[in-house]
């Protein structure tokens, strides 16, 4: 009945925008013209029930007389149908009446930064096929036991949850986060310094809306992570590419008339896509060159609990004793995407002002989820959940390289994988890019080009290969299959 008297209030209440009493029109032409342009339009559908003549006639402040003329008209040309005892329904129609003609649509002109912002769209990983980097291992995530956690911190939530927040992030989530941070990646930080976001991307954003003007100049890898590429880009930053050699982003490979940047956004863990490591030497030169600069740094530790054969590396932000270093983690390749959840740990002088912002900005919220986090990560379950992943990961990493073995012997040349969720191979031509990207398509299979991963001209071709998100008999079916495909096209 509630639901029935809404529909009955939205239908009048439309009806009312509709009723002028200056149109040459009379009210029951008004009122009938409008109720059959619905119909025949499909607004009103086949079975819906009309309000009463006595609500209508009351909630537009006009007589029955006149709801009642217009309803007879409707019945006597078929578009009604009377339901003794139950009212007016919208009758089924044999077919739907042709619409009016429409205005043609405005022109979409897309501007040159959305136009390159769409370009870079096109690294998104489509489904979660075999190659589709940075999808994590979905099938092995305890669901049962976060879903029973998840019910529990619902059901006890604080009525102050419901309100609005303005602390940054769950204090409880923060500080595990804080006691993690500083044992597993030698950050130097307090729970106040940490700002909970949805995901790294919203971290970015922030970052650019309280660091940088439209126009200022960053340095960005190149190639490098496309998702902070486009929100650099929808900023109106001026981004200069900074080449990616053996050691990571080389500061004097920057050109060199470049401006001094306002940003520079660095993976020093584990570069994306090329995944190599900064070692200490080349760290310690780019906090210098930043400190010189003016620069903050923009640390994306996105993956660096999933090293196989090395021992993890500190953070960059571990080193950086002028604290110009802004550290961003996210939840999305340890847990699942779909959580939405990330983090900033920022300098003393930025957290508070950041904290405003994102409250401001964002109305941070979803406290269940993160309390639920909190006792996940407290419990144990967050690092044995890693410590089994570690081991997976290695495995089906292992799993492509074994299918992938003719190619390799044959000139496919594959990065050595120490750490990450993904392989990258080199291929010798962008034709060769491109013949293996469009054969995948038309196979069903889903390609990333690294020469998407560049934002100057200078591109070199490959491939980055998701291992982490498909099972090992996936891996071993897709890549002889991309095994199968590199060594026809290199035989032809």
């Amino acid at each position: 009945m509630k639901q029935r008297d809404a529909a009955s209030d939205w239908i009048a209440e439309a009806l009312a925008l509709r009723l002028k009493v200056d149109k040459k029109l009379t009210l029951v032409q008004q009122l009938y013209c409008a109720l059959k342009e619905w119909i025949q339009h499909g607004e009103l559908a086949a079975g819906d029930l009309l309000p009463s003549s006595r609500h209508l006639s009351g909630m537009l402040g006009i007589s029955r007389n006149t709801v009642l003329a217009a309803m007879d008209r409707l019945l006597a040309e078929g578009l009604l149908s009377a339901h003794q005892g139950a009212g007016l329904y919208v009758a089924r129609l044999p077919t739907i009446l042709p619409r009016a003609e429409i205005a043609s649509p405005l022109p979409v002109r897309y501007s040159s930064r959305g136009q390159r912002l769409l370009k870079l769209g096109e690294t998104l990983s489509n489904g979660h096929h075999a190659f589709a980097p940075g999808v994590p291992a979905l099938d092995l995530f305890p669901r049962e036991q976060w879903q029973r956690l998840l019910r529990r911190h619902y059901h006890h939530a604080e009525m102050g949850w419901m309100d609005y927040q303005t602390g940054g992030g769950l204090p409880e989530l923060k500080a595990v986060l804080c006691d993690y941070l500083r044992l597993s990646r030698a950050v130097r930080c307090q729970p106040e310094q940490i700002v909970i976001t949805q995901g790294a991307q919203q971290a970015f954003e922030l970052i650019t809306q309280l660091l940088t003007d439209h126009g200022d100049s960053m340095w960005m890898e190149e190639p490098g992570y496309g998702g902070a590429q486009a929100c650099f880009l929808a900023a109106g930053l001026s981004i200069t590419p900074v080449p990616v050699d053996e050691q990571g982003l080389n500061p004097s490979l920057a050109p060199a008339n470049s401006p001094p940047p306002r940003l520079i956004y660095v993976t020093p863990s584990h570069q994306y896509p090329i995944g190599v490591t900064m070692p200490t030497p080349r760290r310690l030169a780019l906090l210098d060159h930043a400190s010189h600069a003016g620069s903050w740094i923009i640390e994306d530790d996105y993956d660096s609990e999933f090293r196989y054969d090395t021992p993890p590396t500190p953070s960059l932000q571990g080193l950086a004793a002028q604290t110009s270093v802004i550290y961003v983690g996210t939840f999305s390749k340890v847990l699942y995407p779909g959580l939405r959840l990330g983090y900033l740990v920022l300098p003393d002088t930025l957290a508070e002002a950041f904290k405003l912002a994102h409250a401001r900005l964002h109305r941070e919220g979803n406290y269940p989820v993160q309390s639920a986090l909190a006792e996940f990560i407290a419990n144990g379950h967050f690092s044995r959940h890693i410590s089994r992943m570690r081991s997976a990961y290695r495995q089906r990493q292992a799993c492509l390289r074994q299918a992938l073995a003719p190619a390799v012997t044959k000139g496919l040349k594959l990065s050595e994988g120490h750490a990450g969720m993904h392989l990258l191979a080199t291929l010798q031509s962008a034709e060769e890019e491109a013949l293996l990207v469009k054969s995948a398509n038309e196979s069903g299979l889903t390609l990333s080009p690294l020469s998407r991963y560049y934002l100057s001209g200078k591109k070199h071709p490959g491939l980055v290969l998701g291992y982490a998100g498909s099972t090992e008999d996936q891996l071993l079916e897709s890549g002889r299959w991309l095994s199968d495909a590199y060594l026809s096209i290199r035989n032809n």
